[in-house]
């Protein structure tokens, strides 16, 4: 039987990618857009250096990429559900390339915030986009990769980074020439694959920024954002702050180890993410609120005795807790989007990272220049991440207590009488069969 929405479909120009060979090139699609906003991390001391500005301007680098990743979420993240997975990834590859431009010949802290803006907008759109293009080809595998790819591209853009501004000669320019060459190989690789969502009305609607969430998502979305923000507030310390941080601790002014915090951070993080992919979500986000919990306290008492060993040690620790965290949050959320609802609900998880990566790392720059100085807020945000951490704690006991009311009932493929986390438990399991 023929489905007239199928016809509707673009395919690709020539003979398309496999659907298996598709996936994992979306998935290198969220991998270099994050190595990407994670590559100038390690650069923040060259650029201050060169250019002599204060804790606050790198804060407030970071911070801009950050709410324009947001905006790129609110007013373009649904927009794939509307012309295609295939369209809206084009352009932002196209405006991630130009992004790379900018940032090689940027002179100054002007041209390096407008860098920001173009790649922030870009990753922004992409996020949704690219998202639900790969549930869209498995759903199962989709949402496990929206979880592991941003820390695999966060961890390999902060380490590869600081080796290139080691070793490598001109290093502004190398790490964005070599990604321009990435996006380039991608963008092409895009153009070879089937479109994978039936284009529906309602384009121009869809910029329109809009907080919404389908009836049965809101219980899920509360009882987890907690956790996203916290966890993501702690990956905006390490990727604006922690440079100088390590640096201090350690005692040395070698860019390695300005962006071997964030590459420890990141990298647990998204190695928690494949350890734990068959554990039950509620199991996985309880054990990412503890491991965040201790991974700071230890790197609180870290700084605080001067001891750089245990900072990392506390830093994988949180690692875990980040990827747990994050993971079990997409993972009790996501299957129980519809197809045409993936992007926009994903964007808005992607809202609530960036907001917590964004708006308490540029307080915490403020912080430190008005403040106590950088050891000090850096106690002072790990407390705060401590106290966010506990709150999604609190968060999740209450979501979690089942509810008796009659007629309180979830379809999920059975009848359940369960609510949120529950709810999305239940999905997962069908999902599985």
């Amino acid at each position: 039987m023929n489905h007239p929405e199928q016809r509707e479909r673009p395919t690709a120009s020539s003979r398309p990618i496999p659907p298996r060979a598709a996936f994992y090139v979306l998935a290198s699609i969220v991998v270099s857009f994050l190595a990407a906003s994670s590559a100038p991390t390690p650069l923040y001391a060259t650029y201050q250096a060169e250019w002599g500005f204060t804790p606050i301007t790198t804060t407030a680098v970071f911070g801009i990429y950050a709410i324009t990743v947001l905006s790129g979420l609110l007013v373009l993240g649904k927009l794939s559900d509307h012309v295609g997975r295939r369209p809206v990834l084009i352009t932002a590859i196209a405006a991630q390339a130009a992004a790379m431009l900018l940032f090689s010949t940027a002179g100054g802290v002007d041209e390096l915030l407008v860098a920001r803006i173009v790649q922030g907008l870009s990753t922004g759109a992409a996020l949704g986009a690219v998202g639900a293009a790969m549930m869209d080809i498995n759903r199962a595998r989709g949402t496990m990769a929206n979880a592991f790819a941003p820390g695999l591209g966060t961890a390999t853009g902060s380490l590869i980074s600081g080796f290139v501004v080691q070793y490598v000669p001109a290093p502004t320019h190398t790490i964005y020439l070599g990604l321009l060459a990435v996006f380039a190989a991608q963008a092409i690789a895009i153009t070879l694959i089937d479109e994978t969502v039936t284009r529906e009305p309602g384009a121009l609607a869809s910029l329109v920024p809009e907080i919404k969430l389908p009836r049965t998502l809101r219980g899920p979305v509360l009882a987890v954002a907690p956790v996203i923000f916290a966890v993501w507030a702690l990956a905006g310390f390490y990727g604006s702050l922690g440079p100088a941080l390590v640096r201090t601790l350690v005692g040395s002014t070698s860019a390695v180890y300005g962006g071997l915090g964030l590459f420890v951070l990141a990298i647990v993080a998204a190695t928690a993410v494949l350890a734990l992919r068959k554990t039950r979500a509620t199991t996985v986000m309880y054990t990412g609120i503890a491991a965040l919990i201790a991974g700071v306290t230890l790197t609180l008492i870290a700084v605080d005795l001067g001891a750089p060993v245990l900072f990392f040690v506390g830093t994988a620790v949180a690692g875990l807790g980040f990827g747990s965290g994050f993971q079990g949050g997409i993972r009790t959320v996501m299957p129980l989007a519809k197809p045409h609802e993936s992007s926009g609900v994903l964007s808005l998880l992607f809202v609530v990272s960036y907001l917590g990566m964004g708006v308490p790392s540029v307080l915490a720059g403020v912080l430190v220049v008005h403040g106590g100085g950088l050891v000090r807020t850096s106690a002072e945000y790990g407390i705060v991440v401590i106290g966010l951490a506990l709150l999604a704690l609190a968060a999740l006991l209450l979501r979690g207590r089942p509810h008796r009311a009659p007629g309180m009932i979830v379809a999920s493929g059975a009848t359940a009488t369960a609510t949120g986390l529950q709810a999305a438990e239940a999905e997962q399991e069908l999902s599985r069969r």
